[in-house]
C-alpha cells in the first residue's frame, strides 16, 4: 500500500521563498517530542536512523506525529539504498538525507527513489535517462505524487567533494548536508573544527552548492556560534545540535550551579564527546 501525502512540505516551501529553515536531530522516541520541538520554533527535525536504532514503526510513529505538529521529517537512511528510501517516505518522512555520498550514480539513485516513486525497474531508469519519453500524463501524475519529497545529500569526505560539482548536477537534488565529524576524519583532521583547511573546506562545499542553486546545511553539536558563522557563508538550513546532547548541556549547567550555590563541590569537568 503506498499512500499520497497531501500535506505540504512547509520547509521546502521556505527553502524555495528564500528563507533560512531551523532545525535539530532527535534520537529519542518518546511522545513529548513533537510538541516540544514545536514549541522552540522549529521547522523541522533531523531522525538519524543511520547511527540511531530505530524500528520501522518507531520510525513511522515519529514521522506521524512530528507531521500533525507541523514540523517536517527528515530522515537520515543507514546508506545510500534506494529500497530504504522509498520505505521512509511512505512511513512519512518529508525528506530524505543520504548518508556518506560519493558518486553521481549513488544521488541519482536515490533521486529517482524519492521524486519518481512508485516508478521503479528498468523502466524507471529508461525514463530518467531520456531514453524513453515519459508520457505527459504519468510524468504531471508522478510529479505532484511526489512535489513534497526531499532529496538531500550528506557531503563528508574528500573523495566527494573532488566530485562535488559532477554530484551537485544530479538533477533533483534539493540540498546537501555537511556532516562535520566525518568530514574532518577524512581530512586527517579528527575533530579539528577550527582548522585553517577545515574551514576552508566547508566554505568550498557551501559556495558551490549555493552557485548551483542549492539548499546546504551544516549539522554541529556544540556552540551555537558555529551555526552563525556558517549561516554567514551561506549555509541556510541549520541543524543545531541533537536532544541528547541539548539535555546533557543544560543538566550540567544547572547542576553545578545548584551545587556551587548550596557549598557543595562541583563535579569535575567530564569531556564525554557525543556525535551524530
Amino acid at each position: 500500500m503506498i499512500i499520497m501525502s497531501t500535506t505540504k512540505n512547509i520547509l521546502l516551501q521556505k527553502l524555495e521563498q528564500g528563507k533560512n529553515v531551523y532545525g535539530t536531530c532527535i534520537t529519542s522516541t518518546g511522545p513529548m517530542w513533537p510538541g516540544a520541538i514545536k514549541s522552540a520554533g522549529l521547522d523541522f527535525v533531523f531522525i538519524d536512523t543511520e547511527h540511531i536504532p530505530l524500528s520501522r514503526n518507531e520510525l513511522a510513529l515519529l514521522c506521524q506525529l512530528f507531521k500533525a505538529n507541523e514540523i517536517i521529517p527528515v530522515v537520515r537512511i543507514p546508506s545510500p539504498d534506494p529500497y530504504r528510501a522509498c520505505q521512509v517516505i511512505d512511513s512519512g518522512a518529508g525528506g530524505i538525507i543520504v548518508p556518506y555520498v560519493e558518486s553521481v550514480n549513488q544521488v541519482a539513485d536515490l533521486v529517482c527513489a524519492v521524486k519518481y516513486r512508485p516508478l521503479k525497474g528498468e523502466l524507471l531508469a529508461d525514463y530518467y535517462s531520456g531514453k524513453k519519453k515519459m508520457p505527459d500524463d504519468l510524468r504531471s501524475y508522478i510529479q505532484n505524487f511526489n512535489s513534497a519529497n526531499m532529496c538531500i545529500a550528506n557531503i563528508e569526505s574528500v573523495p566527494a567533494m573532488e566530485r562535488l560539482d559532477e554530484i551537485l548536477s544530479v538533477p533533483g537534488l534539493d540540498g546537501v548536508f555537511i556532516g562535520p565529524h566525518d568530514l574532518s576524519v577524512s581530512l586527517g583532521l579528527p575533530e579539528k573544527y577550527d582548522h585553517p583547511d577545515f574551514e576552508a573546506a566547508v566554505k568550498t562545499i557551501i559556495r558551490t552548492t549555493r552557485k548551483k542553486g542549492l539548499h546546504i546545511g551544516v549539522h554541529f553539536s556544540l556552540e551555537p556560534e558555529r551555526q552563525v558563522r556558517w549561516v554567514k557563508e551561506g549555509a541556510n538550513i541549520i541543524v543545531h545540535s541533537f536532544d541528547i546532547a541539548l539535555f546533557l548541556q543544560r543538566l550540567k549547567h544547572d547542576i553545578q550551579f545548584i551545587k556551587t550555590a548550596v557549598g557543595d563541590a562541583p563535579s569535575s569537568n567530564d569531556e564525554t564527546k557525543l556525535i551524530v
